[in-house]
């Protein structure tokens, strides 16, 4: 684990304001009104200082005070279990699981086809076929509950928001049909939350 060379008196969160990764745990850090330093880092230009924090030299990087994390949902769970408020995870163990089990498929089945289309090559069109297909077929989900299976706002919901938002970087368009509108209904939702447009970088606002 890294070990900061200096102590630190505050939150400090390397983040890359192009990556869907540190999105999503901008967003929570938005969402429970976390007073940090957000330092926006070309991930092609990093400073030495993260290097010597994190063994990977990767980003995002969150450093409070002598603790160093650099896995996004490590993050997002000690940001939710460290600030409480509003929780972000559902309280019964059940419901707990169930919601990493539901970030657990998406990191499995849907982020690997967002990094092949990132990454350009002849993967490209199926793996956007794939995501396209993926998310017009789970669309039904939404008609009941507002949220990623769920009443209140989740970390699930971290997750996919950054995805949604990138749909158009990903030239994915989702047909406006019966069927999708739950899906369409919902990312209106997310897209309208105050902590979501203030996780905003402007690399982000301009995508849409």
């Amino acid at each position: 684990m890294g070990v900061p060379t200096n102590k630190r008196s505050s939150m400090t969160f390397f983040s890359d304001g192009r990556s869907h990764y540190s999105h999503r745990v901008r967003i929570v850090l938005a969402e429970k009104g976390v007073s940090v330093e957000i330092i926006d880092v070309d991930s092609d230009d990093k400073p030495a200082e993260l290097a010597d924090l994190n063994p990977y030299n990767s980003l995002p990087t969150l450093v409070d005070r002598d603790l160093v994390l650099f896995e996004t949902k490590v993050m997002m769970e000690y940001l939710d279990e460290r600030f409480p408020h509003p929780p972000l995870l559902p309280v019964y163990p059940v419901a707990r699981a169930q919601s990493r089990q539901i970030m657990h498929r998406i990191e499995r089945d849907w982020c690997p086809l967002v990094d092949k289309i990132l990454a350009g090559g002849k993967e490209v069109a199926s793996a956007r076929k794939e995501l396209r297909d993926s998310l017009v077929g789970i669309a039904p989900m939404f008609t009941d509950l507002p949220y990623f299976f769920n009443e209140e706002f989740s970390l699930v919901d971290c997750c996919m928001a950054p995805l949604l938002w990138r749909l158009e970087q990903f030239e994915i368009s989702l047909p406006k049909t019966k069927q999708v509108k739950p899906l369409l209904d919902y990312m209106d939702r997310l897209f309208a939350r105050e902590a979501f447009q203030q996780s905003l970088t402007e690399y982000e606002r301009e995508m849409r």
